[in-house]
C-alpha cells in the first residue's frame, strides 16, 4: 500500500514569518477541502515522567500566537501525564492534501474564565457528558455510563445551566517547534521546521525527509 504524492514544492521563501501565520494559511485551505473530515482533529501525544508515551485524537478548539488549545478532563490519562510531565506533541494528519503539521511544546492550563466561556458554547449534551464520564478510568459497563448521564439529564434539564466540572478545562500547548510537512514523489518530502529562539524570534530549518 503506497501512494506517490504529487504536490507543489514548499520553500522557506513561501512561509509566513512565524508559524501561527503559516498554520492559519494551511488550516484555511484544509477547512475548505471537503475530503478532510474534521480538519481540527489532531493527535495529542503525552508521556509519563518515565518516558512511556500515549496518544489520542482530540479536537483543536482555538489557536493564536499564544498556542494551540484543546479541552479535557484534567484527571484523564493525558491530563495526569501533562501534570507530571508538561510537554506534548500535536500532529495534524491532513492526508488528502499530503500535508502534516507537527507541534511540540510545553502544555499549560488555560485560565478558568477561558474554560467557563468555552464550556458555555458546548451543546447541552456535551456539557452533561463532561460530568458523566470519569475519563480514562475503568467503568463497569456502558449501561452504567448511560445511567450516570440520564441522572444528570434529570438534574439539569435543557433549560437549566450546567455548572462547569472542577476537574475539566483547557490545555494550551505553547509551541517550541512547528514542522510543516509536504509530501512529494519518491519520498523526497519537504519538511520545514520553525524553532523558537531565546530572543523570541523564529528560525526556519529544512529537515531531510
Amino acid at each position: 500500500m503506497r501512494e506517490q504524492y504529487r504536490t507543489t514544492e514548499l520553500s522557506a521563501a513561501d512561509l509566513a514569518p512565524e508559524p501561527i501565520g503559516q498554520f492559519a494559511r494551511w488550516f484555511k485551505e484544509t477547512a475548505a477541502n471537503p475530503a478532510i473530515h474534521e480538519p481540527n482533529a489532531m493527535i495529542v501525544s503525552t508521556a509519563t515522567p518515565e518516558g512511556r508515551p500515549s496518544s489520542r485524537t482530540v479536537l483543536l478548539k482555538h489557536y493564536d500566537e499564544a498556542g494551540f488549545v484543546f479541552f479535557t478532563n484534567y484527571e484523564s490519562r493525558k491530563g495526569r501525564e501533562l501534570s507530571a510531565n508538561p510537554y506534548a506533541s500535536l500532529l495534524f494528519p491532513w492526508h488528502p492534501l499530503a500535508r502534516q503539521v507537527i507541534v511540540t511544546g510545553r502544555a499549560t492550563r488555560v485560565g478558568r474564565d477561558e474554560t467557563v466561556a468555552y464550556f458555555r458554547t458546548r451543546p447541552h449534551g456535551s456539557q452533561l457528558g463532561a460530568w458523566a464520564s470519569p475519563q480514562s478510568t475503568v467503568i463497569p459497563s456502558r449501561a452504567d455510563l448511560l445511567a450516570r448521564y440520564e441522572e444528570l439529564a434529570a438534574r439539569y434539564p435543557a433549560h437549566e445551566q450546567v455548572p462547569v466540572p472542577p476537574n475539566w478545562g483547557g490545555i494550551r500547548v505553547v509551541p517550541e517547534t512547528v514542522e510543516f510537512w509536504q509530501g512529494h514523489e519518491n519520498r523526497l518530502h519537504d519538511r520545514l521546521r520553525y524553532v523558537h529562539e531565546d530572543d523570541g524570534t523564529w528560525r526556519v530549518e529544512r529537515l531531510a525527509p
